[in-house]
């Protein structure tokens, strides 16, 4: 009997450990429940090592079997990126995206192009999942995240698909009944709504004036009675009056135009948030990743339509 692992069954690793089962597995891959275990337990046999915990209802992968999957990933990366390259000149891109985004905007924005995208391009198959924190850079589960602010990370590229600036900003009830702050540290006597996302430093606010060796910026610690880690919902409480929110430019823009909501302190900026496309190197030269990324730069430069 052949031993070790046989090129065909990093796919079918692949797709049993996304599934959540055993049973769920065989219908992702259109075999019975048995066929998926069988096939596994002569995995199992040929490598001598356990690479999946299984119940009657759930199943996780063993350390040997986090090991396979994510060199198994990997290696059927490398295998489509080499299938695209060869192919290139018929210019069709193909093969599996995967995309993640954070909730609100990859809901608004990302989602919608996606949907012109596929249309476009119909033998992209995409997965989009939607998270409040971003993934860290080591994991190797997505082609392409959108990201707000440039990644400071040498293993990847960063491309700046259309320009974003957080914003303050207050309904105009709770600046009528509390006051419109008149320099940063204002800010320290105010209800400030807080956002709980990524590795930020919570409730702290940087606020600058001036440009290059002229730039003076001020660190804020605001607090308040309201804090979440969803940023729609924070939007939601400063338009009922509850306080000033931080928040990007993309999220808020409607209600700044509708006057639902009023900048607060417009002559200071905040960190930069531009948006941006990331993804690893390896895949500069994927006819998928270079598409898509080029299609999102182009509908989110002039606007979703």
């Amino acid at each position: 009997m052949t031993s070790g692992i046989q090129p065909a069954e990093l796919g079918f690793f692949s797709a049993l450990a996304s599934a959540p089962s055993l049973s769920a597995a065989g219908r992702d891959l259109g075999i019975s429940t048995a066929a998926v275990s069988k096939r596994l337990a002569q995995m199992e046999g040929r490598l001598g090592v356990t690479l999946v915990n299984r119940t009657t209802r759930r199943m996780s992968l063993t350390p040997e079997g986090e090991v396979l999957l994510e060199r198994a990933r990997s290696i059927l990366d490398e295998i489509a990126d080499l299938d695209e390259l060869l192919s290139q000149s018929k210019g069709s891109p193909k093969g599996l995206l995967r995309v993640n985004a954070t909730l609100g905007f990859g809901r608004t924005h990302v989602a919608p192009v996606i949907s012109r995208f596929v249309r476009s391009h119909p033998e992209v198959d995409v997965q989009l999942q939607l998270s409040v924190n971003p993934p860290p850079f080591s994991e190797d589960a997505f082609d392409v995240c959108i990201r707000f602010g440039e990644p400071p990370d040498a293993r990847v590229i960063a491309r700046r698909i259309a320009a974003n600036q957080r914003l303050l900003c207050a309904s105009p009830a709770y600046l009528a009944r509390c006051g419109q702050p008149k320099a940063p540290r204002d800010l320290m006597r105010h209800n400030c709504i807080g956002i709980r996302q990524g590795d930020e430093a919570y409730g702290l606010w940087r606020l600058s004036t001036g440009r290059g060796a002229r730039q003076r910026t001020e660190a804020i610690k605001t607090r308040g009675s309201l804090t979440t880690n969803d940023g729609e919902i924070a939007v939601r409480w400063a338009l009922d009056g509850h306080g000033i929110v931080m928040r990007a430019e993309w999220d808020i823009d409607r209600h700044l135009r509708s006057g639902r909501l009023v900048q607060v302190l417009p002559q200071y900026r905040t960190p930069g948030a531009d948006i941006y496309a990331v993804y690893p190197q390896r895949y500069q030269l994927s006819t998928r990743v270079r598409a898509f990324v080029d299609f999102l730069a182009l509908a989110l430069g002039r606007g979703a339509e």
